[in-house]
């Protein structure tokens, strides 16, 4: 199968060739357009092509998609969680081979990659469940003799598209919800994993917008930690670690920046250091690699363009105290780095899409909370305290103005069930929390003389 078949023959396992058709429309696997090239971020190498969908096949497909939609949406919400259940013992059955397509065709660790199924398996639990929860409501009228009813309704249609860096977890997190609330679901993937597909941006806002539609956004994070000066340092340093080196720096609630209480400042950082020294590097398939390659070579320029901006910082303490390099091979494989600056300089509030931690130092809890809230991102956020008040005050209304709001986990600990980012430049809407449901459906009232 392209360049590596010798090493890939588990692709056959859910049917994978050399070439692939892009779109599945109406029943059947159809597609009329150019044809993309999956590559394996490890070496640069061709793994399969895939021929995409027209504009005229994405036509074809909405239209059938819309005609389906009118049965489906009648059909109990009970049994359509029933083959949601059906679509999660689906994916149970070829759990390993697609974990490790995610892995090669992406670039995370396997252990990642199979995580990142399991998460599209958990969700398919968790709608099976909410589909006899859909519950309306009785609400009382101010006129006499009268009552309202709150029911909800499908919306029809929902469409997910996802990013290169969960090319498939983000279609669990949302198509599964939208199909037991009654909707049929287009997907769309990333063009740099079409593999994973078959087996963006505020441009989406503003258009679903002025049509009055509905949309759930998650887009970048610049998330930060805070340690304070009680926490559990080995676990903190562990969190971080984590954090800020899983998946190569390319989640969207990687931890950016770092705020250390003063007194702790140089155990932390030295503990760190020590960690990152250690990390093996290198093929995601293979045993021990903790940290895989960026997804694309221009992944790789954008590293080298914020490793130059931050060395430019130096009048406000730009310091790379390890990483920071490109390393020689035929991959995208760069050097995870911590960066010693301050925490006004401009680079600090600009999100780099890489292994990349800047460190700063903090005084008490306020200064701390100003920093997390003072970069226009606002996805996800942790703090690290054994005080009771201290968590209080970062999960109150003067705390954390992140939709996720994390204590003692990391920033990634919490990938779904949060709120994304409000009026900050993260996104919008709740995405596989107790409510979020409600994103994928319409609510109508009415009223009854009794």
């Amino acid at each position: 199968m392209g360049s590596e078949s010798n090493n890939l023959e588990f692709l056959k396992e859910i049917g994978l060739g050399s070439t692939n058709i892009g779109s599945f429309i109406n029943g059947q696997w159809k597609a009329n357009g150019s044809s993309v090239t999956s590559v394996n971020p490890s070496t640069n190498q061709t793994i399969a092509t895939v021929t995409e969908a027209t504009v005229e096949d994405y036509d074809e497909g909405l239209q059938a998609c819309s005609e389906a939609a009118k049965t489906w949406m009648t059909i109990p919400a009970p049994k359509r969680g029933e083959i949601v259940r059906q679509i999660g013992d689906a994916l149970r059955a070829k759990l390993d081979p697609l974990g490790r397509l995610v892995s090669l065709e992406m670039g995370k660790i396997v252990a990642e990659g199979i995580g990142e199924v399991q998460e599209i398996i958990d969700m398919c639990d968790y709608a099976v469940g909410l589909s006899r929860q859909l519950n309306g409501s009785i609400i009382p009228s101010e006129r006499p003799d009268h009552m309202m009813f709150e029911v909800w309704n499908p919306l029809g249609i929902v469409g997910v598209i996802t990013a290169f860096n969960f090319p498939c977890a983000v279609l669990g997190w949302n198509a599964c919800i939208a199909l037991v609330c009654g909707n049929c679901v287009v997907w769309k993937g990333a063009p740099t994993t079409p593999l994973i597909t078959i087996a963006v941006g505020a441009i989406v806002q503003k258009t679903v917008t002025e049509r009055f539609g509905k949309c759930l956004l998650e887009l970048s994070g610049n998330n930060a930690i805070i340690v304070m000066d009680d926490a559990d340092i080995k676990l903190a340093v562990r969190s971080i670690f984590f954090a800020a080196v899983g998946t190569a720096g390319q989640r969207c609630t990687t931890c950016r920046r770092l705020y250390l209480h003063e007194s702790i400042y140089t155990n932390v950082l030295d503990q760190l250091a020590g960690l990152y020294k250690q990390v093996k590097i290198g093929n995601p398939l293979e045993k021990g690699t903790l940290v895989g390659p960026l997804h694309t070579r221009s992944s790789v320029e954008n590293f080298k363009k914020g490793i130059a901006a931050i060395k430019s910082q130096a009048c406000h303490g730009g310091k790379i105290l390890t990483g920071g390099s490109v390393l020689e091979s035929e991959g995208n494989f760069v050097q995870p780095t911590i960066v010693e600056i301050s925490s006004d300089a401009a680079v600090v509030k600009e999100e780099l899409f890489a292994p990349v931690l800047y460190v700063m130092k903090f005084q008490n809890l306020e200064e701390a909370i100003a920093l997390n809230n003072s970069v226009p991102q606002g996805l996800s956020s942790s703090i690290f305290t054994q005080t009771p008040n201290t968590i209080f005050k970062w999960i109150g209304p003067r705390g954390s103005d992140c939709g996720i709001v994390n204590v003692n986990i990391p920033t990634n600990g919490a990938e779904i069930g949060g709120a994304f980012g409000g009026e900050k430049a993260t996104g919008g809407g709740r995405e596989a929390g107790s409510d979020s449901w409600k994103q994928y459906m319409r609510r109508s009232t009415w009223q009854v003389l009794v």
